[in-house]
């Protein structure tokens, strides 16, 4: 029988790819599903295989609601979530509702390759938003305020896709009150926010959602499981009504009815909690030994800033280094990157390159630095 390809991932096992920015195998927990679906499925009720309610099953929102109250140590509403088949869907469906081919929306400079992708799917036109340390850089949002008319801005505010930069509590309310006074709505991809080590971020942006036009995005994915492709929007009343309201869900019933109730038991059960503390753990652990190996195996000159939260570490090298070409090299060693210029919006970035911590244990992160440290020394010869 040939080999019939299930995972979208499939790597050779000599090869070490750090553009895998997703959980290891032995980190998807098989087991406490399965608990799980048992849980949900002993039960006599079939309304999970029916059409399900537009915004998403009420009691599995009631229960989602009750652990992002005690995550965010902020009242959630269950009223203001919505159940979505992953980030992804939601971030889509957002655009299919809210803009039109043609229009413009901010991001940042770096952001998620992947909502490009999406964004251009949809025609939009992107204008960059520059970043420092602290995140967006709030003049530069004024001022292309000025100039330009938008339908959104995405901002991944916390533990930031490729970065890891946390947007700052000041530039959070600064950006809050742009939003409110533009009447410029922010998509805030939240998804990372759980996944914090030894840090507190700031409150999420999900918490301006009754006074701002705020969408904030959240997903499973990362926390339990990427196959679940399940998620959820927590936005206000007037956004809210949008989205319950639209043709996919009037159409279709809710998103992923089945999957809600078996993360509506893992939840109850404690399983969601015990897989989140697992994977704070199995990932710190990993992000501080490639930390220390990169800092060990590559040339001083090469900037990062060690991530405290999220999969990603971010390398910065001389303006005059493109990344795209090292990536070349780095398939010959057996080493794979992201690099930079995939994360921009005209481009640019090509002297930047992005590795994920989430896919490999210790061992495979120390050897996949040593060759990426080998690859750099030959291109500088």
């Amino acid at each position: 029988m040939d080999y019939m390809q299930t995972a979208q991932l499939n790597l050779a096992p000599y090869i070490i790819e750090f553009g895998a920015g997703q959980p290891s195998p032995g980190l998807l927990p098989l087991k406490l599903l399965r608990e799980a679906a048992e849980n949900r499925l002993s039960n006599d009720d079939a309304s999970y295989l029916a059409y399900g309610a537009e915004q998403g099953d009420g009691y599995f929102r009631s229960v989602l609601a009750n652990f992002l109250t005690e995550k965010y140590e902020m009242p959630v509403d269950s009223g203001h979530l919505f159940v979505t088949a992953g980030a992804s869907q939601g971030l889509d469906l957002i655009c299919t509702l809210f803009s039109r081919p043609g229009d413009t929306i901010f991001v940042e400079e770096p952001s998620y390759f992947l909502a490009l992708r999406i964004f251009a799917d949809h025609g939009l036109n992107i204008v960059s938003l520059p970043m420092d340390d602290q995140g967006i850089l709030i003049e530069a949002l004024e001022h292309k305020l000025s100039r330009h008319t938008t339908a959104f801005l995405y901002t991944i505010p916390t533990f930031h896709n490729p970065s890891s930069i946390t947007l700052s509590a000041e530039r959070r309310e600064r950006l809050v009150q742009l939003s409110r006074q533009h009447n410029l709505m922010l998509v805030a991809d939240e998804v990372y926010h759980l996944l914090a080590y030894n840090f507190i971020p700031p409150p999420p942006l999900a918490t301006h959602i009754e006074n701002s036009p705020v969408i904030s995005l959240g997903s499973f994915s990362k926390i339990m499981a990427p196959g679940l492709r399940l998620g959820w929007i927590q936005t206000g009343a007037k956004l809210m009504n949008r989205l319950a309201g639209c043709g996919l869900v009037d159409s279709g019933g809710g998103l992923n009815p089945l999957t809600s109730g078996v993360m509506r038991s893992a939840i109850e059960l404690g399983l969601l909690e015990k897989q989140l503390t697992n994977l704070k753990s199995v990932y710190h652990r990993r992000k501080i030994a490639l930390c220390n190996a990169l800092r060990e195996l590559l040339p001083a000159s090469i900037r990062f800033i060690e991530p405290d939260g999220g999969f990603f570490i971010w390398l910065e090298f001389a303006d005059n280094v493109d990344t795209e070409k090292l990536l070349v090299a780095a398939r010959r060693r057996n080493v794979g990157f992201l690099p930079g210029f995939k994360f921009s919006g005209n481009r640019g970035l090509k002297n930047y390159l992005r590795l994920s911590f989430a896919y490999y244990d210790v061992p495979e992160l120390a050897e996949g630095a040593r060759r990426l440290g080998m690859v750099i020394k030959e291109s500088e010869k």
